[in-house]
């Protein structure tokens, strides 16, 4: 499966995004990162922006930051954004593929696009955050939850209402 470059610099941008999700990132320091137009990039954070997976803030402090929850969000769910995996109707084909090997070979190109799919369906941004730490051999980002949520302390256990009789047990 051959992505195309829309759809990888969503990818890049959103593991950027939730590397630290409570951080804004302007889009410039993405580009520069990855070696984009901030123009062009700028048009795939709209689209990301659009369907929630990334918050825009304007102004002096602004940007992206990370708004989904990296442990639902897979890696086909960025894909499908800005890609279609639908074959087009009518596809122009070369007759060599209505050829007993043309039709095999056909088969088994389907069911690899099939499982790459199936595969990237798998992956959750939780899933590529801890590869990468294992690549760097140490954390990436502030210690906080894959979902993009601010930390909590622990509950406290519930109080017991009412009084406890004399030597009664805990």
């Amino acid at each position: 499966m051959r992505l195309q470059k829309n759809t990888s610099l969503a990818l890049y941008s959103v593991l950027e995004f939730a590397i630290d999700p409570g951080r804004h990132i302007p889009a410039a320091e993405i580009a520069g990162k990855y070696g984009v137009s901030p123009h062009h990039l700028a048009k795939v954070l709209s689209e990301l922006a659009r369907t929630g997976i990334v918050e825009s803030v304007r102004g002096v402090g602004g940007g992206y930051r990370f708004a989904g929850n990296a442990r639902r969000i897979t890696l086909m769910d960025v894909i499908r954004l800005f890609e279609d995996l639908a074959p087009p109707p009518g596809e122009r084909r070369e007759p060599s593929e209505s050829t007993p090997v043309g039709m095999a070979l056909g088969a088994v190109l389907s069911e690899i696009d099939e499982i790459a799919k199936a595969t990237l369906s798998s992956i959750t941004l939780a899933t590529m955050l801890r590869l990468i730490e294992r690549q760097q051999g140490r954390p990436i980002g502030p210690a906080a939850p894959l979902n993009g949520e601010e930390a909590t302390a622990e509950p406290a256990a519930p109080r017991r209402r009412g009084r406890k009789a004399a030597g009664a047990a805990p």
